[in-house]
């Protein structure tokens, strides 16, 4: 994960946030606009999750990255320019940084009040713990069972093996 950055930073003297141990236990990833672009496998946030990565802040997402960290359980946060600058001065002495934001509409208030933005489906998933798209469809399969019975193009699919 960020192998390369990592890698570049430490022959330049320089650590990663990945690798500075004030920052080892923060479940929060701050990040910039368009994050996860070129990263549209699930392997992506596969491995922030793994890392310990429990949400993820920033000004914009890229889709795929977007709906796989979703689907994982991930829930990614827009917030605007603004905040998200605000937020990388946070003292790094804090290992848990607390995200101040209820909702993008006041980009620019005080930090006490900052605002963000999630979209509509995917907050309502988070909200009612519904993002897990296959253990929702597995919880009553007899229903999609079902479903799929009465589709004219599912049925006799597959074929059946003798």
């Amino acid at each position: 994960m960020f192998e390369d950055d990592r890698r570049a930073g430490a022959a330049a003297g320089a650590r990663h946030p990945f690798d500075d141990p004030a920052r080892a236990a923060a479940p929060v990833l701050l990040v910039n606009r368009n994050f996860g672009c070129g990263s549209s496998r699930e392997h992506a946030p596969q491995a922030l999750a793994r890392w310990g990565v429990r949400a993820i802040v920033g000004e914009s997402f890229a889709e795929i990255f977007f709906s796989n960290a979703v689907a994982l359980g991930v829930p990614c946060v827009a917030a605007c320019p603004e905040d998200v600058q605000h937020s990388w001065r946070w003292p790094s002495a804090t290992p848990r940084p607390r995200c101040p934001w209820t909702s993008r509409a006041d980009c620019g208030a005080p930090a006490a009040s900052r605002r963000h933005a999630h979209s509509g489906r995917a907050r309502s998933a988070f909200l009612a713990g519904t993002w897990d798209a296959t253990a929702l469809l597995t919880a009553e399969f007899e229903v999609v069972r079902a479903a799929a019975a009465r589709l004219p193009y599912l049925v006799g699919f597959p074929p059946a093996i003798s």
